[in-house]
């Protein structure tokens, strides 16, 4: 079989600038490149041009990358699809591997993590071609010679060692008879120890060799007699537990039963992958308590002054009822107390209820929201705060208030965010701007967070993004927090960009999509 020389990589993703440094990239290295913007043209693309690997991003507006690799594994099982996904959607990224891609790649998109996925997806549809190339040469073509049939043989052996998921078979009896490299390397029993010797029941934890066979004797997992996509746990030899996906099915000859073959996938580092998504989800949760602790110091301090103004209020109508029945200037001084108490009140109860919400650990709920309001509040949370430091504020809203299809909650994360991180870098005093533009021929709204403060060196400007990278002292920081406001705004299908130089402060523009209404 001849080597393929230029292979084709079908790109899907909604956002241009993406698509095209990506395609740019890929042409520098060789690959022949088609770009979709969205699923459904990609799948239509993929018919049209049948590229060996397909990359799309998970989240995309209609249909997302998941249902892209149903369909595409639906029509071509043996199609590769590398997925794209935000730090913070590395459960997707899980479901994706279970359905059979071949791998993942995080955003902001590595060079070198893209070609070693490649790599990957090239050696798998390699493997997987010649098999399938080579079983069709063998059903059409009669093997007359006991050496055609010996290099036959000796080719299936060399696939099946080569193949990346463990591959076993056993007789009728249960014996095991072909057993390759890949088993060995997830259960630790050499070649010899197994072939003839060992029956496959051997080879599950306890109690799931009789859950495995009572599934294959059911229709539960693609039908009886044969098993799709099913989670057992194996056992090596040294007592270690494996988490392994199953295919299987039973060999019969009129209705007499040959045997079983079996081929099993390693969940261990997908099982990591999912406990890291665990620790992640905690940690970005950590995150906004620590931000959350600090809103709370400086709204006890801002609601300290009025709950004071108030109780003199209080004592003082005291006082003056203490002296008989009200006359007409008493009265009239009771209704501008009240009318002060009911101002203090009310800002009092709005600093607690953004608090509140703020705090609450909710769902991921798109609504729209009002770009106007979102500023306003987190400049209400963050006023007591940048007041102690002498840092002024200057907020530009336009009149007409945008709105954006979003969280509520996880944009207001988002905006506290860069203002805490804007305070941290002026210290002693310094001006804080946030405006708000609109582009309705492009259809964004742009919110830009720009301070005074110490900058940002160009060196630490490509990593900031990056999951646990700071400059913070240790205990000051998990470096979660620009990690956390970009997953965030690329999961509300935005952009985040920074501008800054050492010395001369530090802008960071959202970019978000209008809502349609």
């Amino acid at each position: 079989m001849t080597e393929r020389k230029v292979w084709k990589i079908l790109l899907i993703d909604d956002d241009p600038g993406i698509r095209k440094v990506m395609a740019i990239t890929l042409e520098d290295a060789g690959y022949e490149v088609v770009t979709a913007a969205d699923g459904e043209s990609g799948l239509q693309l993929c018919k049209r041009e049948a590229p060996q690997i397909v990359i799309t991003d998970i989240r995309m507006p209609g249909m997302d990358g998941i249902e892209v690799l149903r369909r595409i594994k639906r029509t071509d099982p043996d199609k590769e699809v590398i997925v794209a996904t935000a730090f913070s959607d590395l459960e997707l990224a899980i479901t994706a591997l279970q359905l059979d891609a071949s791998d993942f790649i995080t955003k902001p998109i590595n060079d070198n993590a893209l070609e070693v996925a490649i790599k990957r997806a090239q050696e798998r549809y390699t493997t997987r071609k010649e098999l399938s190339d080579y079983t069709t040469l063998i059903e059409e073509r009669w093997m007359s010679t006991a050496e055609e049939l010996a290099k036959t043989f000796h080719f299936q052996q060399m696939l099946i060692e080569s193949s990346m998921d463990g591959i076993t078979a056993c007789d009728g009896e249960g014996k095991i008879v072909i057993y390759n490299r890949r088993m060995a390397e997830m259960l630790g029993y050499a070649r010899e120890e197994v072939a003839g010797k060992m029956a496959l029941n051997q080879f599950f934890a306890p109690g799931e060799a009789e859950k495995f066979f009572n599934t294959m004797a059911s229709e539960e997992f693609g039908g009886k007699d044969q098993l799709f996509l099913y989670e057992t746990m194996l056992i090596g030899k040294t007592g270690d537990k494996v988490p392994a996906q199953v295919s299987a099915v039973t060999l019969c000859e009129e209705s007499e039963n040959l045997g079983v073959v079996v081929f099993f996938r390693d969940l261990t580092s997908i099982r990591q992958l999912t406990q890291q998504y665990a620790d992640q989800t905690r940690m970005l949760h950590q995150d906004k308590m620590v931000s959350l602790g600090r809103l709370a110091a400086s709204v006890v301090h801002e609601i300290n002054n009025p709950l004071a103004g108030l109780l003199n209020y209080v004592r003082l109508m005291l006082k003056i009822l203490g002296r008989g029945p009200l006359n007409e200037e008493s009265t009239q001084k009771f209704q501008g107390y009240l009318g002060l108490m009911e101002g203090e009140l009310s800002r009092c109860s709005k600093i607690v209820s953004n608090l509140l919400a703020f705090s609450r650990k909710s769902k991921l709920e798109f609504n729209e929201v009002n770009v106007n309001e979102l500023i306003s509040k987190c400049v209400m949370l963050s006023d007591h705060k940048l007041t102690l430091q002498n840092i002024r504020i200057d907020t530009r809203l336009p009149a007409q208030p945008s709105k954006v299809l979003g969280d509520f909650n996880q944009l207001q994360q988002c905006l506290i965010n860069l203002i805490f991180n804007a305070i941290d870098a002026m210290p002693e005093e310094g001006a804080l701007t946030i405006e708000c533009s609109t582009d309705h021929q492009r259809g964004l709204v742009a919110v830009q967070i720009q301070d005074t403060g110490c900058g940002i060196p160009k060196d630490e400007l490509l990593h900031i993004f990056d999951p646990f990278f700071t400059t913070k002292i240790e205990g000051k920081g998990l470096g979660l927090g620009l990690s956390t406001v970009y997953g965030i705004i690329d999961r509300h299908k935005g952009t985040i960009t920074v501008a800054s130089q050492p010395g001369k402060g530090a802008a960071f523009t959202i970019k978000l999509p209008l809502s349609s209404g």
